[in-house]
C-alpha cells in the first residue's frame, strides 16, 4: 500500500497500536492548533478530518495502525479543491466515513454549508489510497428555510460507503407564494421518492440503492445497510427528521435485497449495524430507550432505558453496542444487557465508535485534537 507520510505526522504522533485491555491510551495527538471535525474508523483504518488553520488546507487523514499516515486529498498547483479552502467553523457538521475496501481503503466525507445565505450548498467527496485526487460525488443545495435537497448521513464498512439524501418542499409552492399566504401552504414536507440512500463505488458515479427511500438516518456493515426512513419536516429550519412507529430496514448494498426489518413504538434517534446485530435508540414517551435486535430474523434480543441525555449516536459490534451520554462513555453487553461506563472523554467525544474489540473517539483539548481507544476485554 502506497503512503505519503507528512513530516507533521510524524513529529505529532503518539505510536500506540494496540491499547491494553481497560485502559484509555492517546493514539495520536495533533499539532498545536490543529483540531478535529469528525473521526472514522474501520477494522485496523482510523480516519480524521482536520480543518485547517491560518490559512492553511483542510486536511483528511487515513492512518492504517501499525503502520504509515496520508494526508488527503492530494493537493497542488493544478488541482485545488473543494476540501482545502471549505469554511468550517468550530462546531460546524463535517461528516466521514472510511472503509477497507478489500485492502485498498478509501474515504468518503460531507462538507455542509453554514453561512446565512439564501441557497447552502453541501457536498459529497471522496479519495482513495491509490487515486488521492479529490473526487466529487454530488453537490445539493437547499434554501435557508428549508426547501431543497439535504445530506442526512454517511457510513462505511468492509467494502461500503453509501451517504443519505432527502428532499424538503413547501406543501404547495404556487399557494406558499401568493399573498396573503394560504394556511398551510408553506409547511414542509418530505417529497416522495426525493432522495434515497446511494452507494460509491471507486470514482463511479453514485447509484441508489434499489427499494431504499429518503431517509434521515444509514448504518453499514460489510454489504448490508440499515436506515430510517424520512418521515417529515422541521418546520423551523426544514431539516428531515424521522416519524415514530416506523419500520427500520436492513437491505443489501448491491441489489437492495430485503434483509430483516423491525418496528419501533417510539421515534429512532440513531441506529447502528453489525453482521448479527441492528441496534436502535429511540425515543419513546419520556423515556429513551436502546433496543437491539438479531439479523436476519428481526427478534427483539434486548432492551435498556437509558439517559434522557444519551447523544443520538450509536456504534455496533458483535458483542457490544457502544453509546455516550455527554462525555461518559458507556457498553451494553448485548447478550447480559449488562451497561457500564468504561471512559470518561475529557471534552465531547468525535466519532466515537467500535471495531472489534477497540473503542475509539477524537475530541479536542487545548487547542489540539486527539484520538483516544479502550480495548474492551475478551
Amino acid at each position: 500500500m502506497r503512503m505519503l507520510l507528512g513530516a507533521l505526522a510524524l513529529a505529532a504522533s503518539i505510536v500506540h497500536t494496540a491499547t491494553r485491555a481497560g485502559q484509555v491510551e492517546t493514539l495520536y495527538t495533533s499539532p498545536p492548533h490543529q483540531t478535529i471535525a469528525a473521526f472514522a474508523q474501520d477494522g485496523n483504518l482510523v480516519a480524521w478530518f482536520a480543518p485547517g488553520s491560518a490559512g492553511a488546507c483542510n486536511e483528511v487523514w487515513l492512518w492504517q495502525l501499525g503502520g504509515a499516515q496520508q494526508r488527503l486529498p492530494a493537493q497542488g498547483p493544478t488541482n485545488r479543491n473543494v476540501t482545502c479552502g471549505w469554511q468550517v467553523p468550530p462546531g460546524a457538521p463535517v461528516g466521514l466515513a472510511v472503509a477497507e475496501n478489500g485492502g485498498s481503503p478509501a474515504l468518503l466525507w460531507t462538507l455542509h454549508e453554514s453561512a446565512a445565505q439564501s441557497l447552502r450548498f453541501d457536498y459529497v467527496l471522496g479519495a482513495t489510497v491509490a487515486d488521492p485526487t479529490e473526487r466529487r460525488f454530488q453537490q445539493v443545495a437547499h434554501g435557508t428555510h428549508g426547501p431543497g435537497l439535504w445530506l442526512t448521513g454517511v457510513a462505511g464498512s468492509g467494502a461500503t460507503l453509501v451517504y443519505a439524501v432527502t428532499q424538503v418542499a413547501y406543501k404547495n409552492q404556487v399557494d406558499c407564494l401568493t399573498s396573503p399566504k394560504t394556511p398551510g401552504a408553506c409547511d414542509l414536507v418530505v417529497v416522495g421518492g426525493g432522495g434515497g440512500v446511494y452507494r460509491v463505488v471507486g470514482r463511479k458515479l453514485p447509484q441508489p440503492i434499489k427499494g431504499v427511500p429518503a431517509s434521515v438516518e444509514v448504518a453499514a456493515s460489510g454489504n448490508e445497510i440499515a436506515y430510517v426512513p424520512a418521515g417529515g419536516s422541521s418546520t423551523t429550519d426544514g431539516h428531515p427528521f424521522a416519524s415514530a412507529n416506523v419500520s427500520i430496514e436492513v437491505r443489501t448494498t448491491d441489489m437492495g435485497t430485503f434483509v430483516a426489518s423491525v418496528s419501533t413504538d417510539g421515534t429512532p434517534e440513531a441506529i447502528a449495524l453489525s453482521s448479527s446485530t441492528l441496534a436502535l435508540l429511540a425515543r419513546v414517551g419520556d423515556k429513551v430507550e436502546l433496543s437491539w435486535y438479531a439479523l436476519p430474523d428481526g427478534s427483539l434480543l434486548g432492551n435498556v432505558t437509558v439517559p434522557a441525555k444519551t447523544a443520538p449516536e450509536l456504534s455496533a459490534g458483535e458483542s457490544s453496542i457502544v453509546f455516550r451520554v455527554g462525555r461518559s462513555i458507556r457498553v451494553v453487553d448485548v447478550k447480559t444487557q449488562k451497561v457500564r461506563t468504561v471512559a470518561t472523554a475529557t471534552s465531547t467525544p468525535i466519532g466515537l465508535s467500535i471495531a472489534g474489540s477497540r473503542i475509539a473517539w477524537a475530541e479536542n483539548v487545548a487547542g489540539r485534537g486527539r484520538i483516544r481507544a479502550i480495548t474492551l476485554a475478551q
